[in-house]
């Protein structure tokens, strides 16, 4: 492939049986969508990777990592909050752990982490991670707690609440089920839940600007953090999330989730009967959740069947995105909280899938 590069920017524009001329126009369509979001001041900055077969298609910033000195984004290095497409990579690491037998996706969450409150059902790990247990969700300002505490510590916060339904029964979106994920992974293998993460999926990948965000921790590829009102961007408030790291404490850059997204097409993660399991819709009854383990499960509005994860968190909006039968990867991350540009993003993820891209 041939690539037209700008620094770290590179669009990929030529290759075996493709329509050059329709990948042309896609990406220009693509080009502008994207550049409108920074010119209209919708988001501040804006990080896209997309691959496919396995080659970088593109990858670009937009707009900046920081609005007053003006830093543009770096796809390659700009580093921002994921959101709750940390919850990949958290997964990433329970089928790891699930392959070597450290942890049973079937067995009772109290077995792993016996002094948790009994509740009037049992739940199973599998529940927690496909958000069928019934552990409530956030309330008032937890959504943006600002506290360093241990996962561990972290429970306090809703250990004692009633759950919401029977486990299996019904389907309720919970970052603490995946708070809870994570402390029965440290306990089954008696190691952090960071460093187990770390040592089984990042540093083996080779994602090396994906990791936990310590709040006092000085990088100067880190991007500056907005929220977004009427009058425009302000910094967003400062928030701790290293307890609930599993759901939604992640940092990285647009080009180590887009390497994620391709370890799972390679198959590198697990088995494919254990990562099925993950990435393939659990079911109330005969009803899909369109919810796996850690990965969202469903079609888009032409029919494509996909899984990845949406993110939002205070100061990061985040798109991870596979497409296993187009073998197609894409990772958009934004500086900025919710900044309601989900229906653009839609309509540029269909320009670039949408081209005569596939031999």
């Amino acid at each position: 492939m041939n690539p037209l590069q700008n620094g770290n920017n590179r669009i990929f524009t030529s290759g075996d049986n493709l329509n050059n001329n329709s990948i042309h126009t896609s990406l220009a369509v693509a080009d502008e969508l994207l550049n409108a979001l920074v010119n209209q001041n919708k988001v501040p900055g804006l990080s896209i990777t997309v691959m496919k077969n396995r080659q970088v298609f593109l990858q670009k910033g937009y707009g900046f990592a920081d609005l007053e000195t003006r830093t543009p984004v770096d796809p390659l290095k700009t580093i921002f909050r994921v959101a709750s497409a940390s919850k990949p990579i958290a997964a990433s690491a329970l089928a790891h752990m699930v392959e070597e037998g450290t942890l049973c996706l079937d067995t009772s969450f109290n077995d792993y982490v016996s002094y948790y409150p009994q509740k009037s059902s049992d739940f199973t790990i599998r529940q927690l991670a496909g958000h069928i247990a019934g552990i409530r969700g956030y309330k008032g300002k937890e959504y943006a707690l600002n506290k360093p505490i241990s996962i561990k510590e972290g429970i306090e916060i809703f250990k004692d609440d009633d759950l919401l339904f029977t486990p299996g029964s019904d389907y309720f979106y919970s970052s603490y089920g995946w708070v809870l994920v994570s402390l029965a992974m440290q306990e089954a293998s008696s190691t952090p839940f960071s460093d187990y993460v770390e040592n089984t999926i990042l540093r083996p990948l080779g994602l090396f600007d994906t990791y936990p965000e310590f709040p006092d921790e000085d990088n100067e590829y880190r991007a500056t953090f907005y929220s977004k009102k009427i009058t425009g961007f302000s910094r967003a408030i400062a928030v701790n999330n290293l307890y609930k790291l599993a759901g939604g404490g992640y940092l990285s850059s647009s080009a180590d989730l887009a390497k994620l997204g391709q370890a799972y097409l390679d198959k590198k993660i697990a088995r494919e009967a254990i990562i099925n399991q993950f990435i393939t819709s659990q079911k109330i009854g005969e009803m899909p959740t369109y919810y796996g383990l850690g990965w969202q499960s469903s079609l888009d509005k032409k029919g494509r069947a996909y899984y990845g994860h949406l993110g939002n968190g205070v100061g990061g909006y985040s798109n991870f995105i596979i497409y296993p039968k187009l073998k197609m990867v894409i990772a958009i991350l934004i500086n900025c909280t919710d900044p309601k540009v989900q229906s653009e993003l839609d309509a540029i993820i269909d320009v670039l899938i949408s081209a005569e891209i596939i031999s």
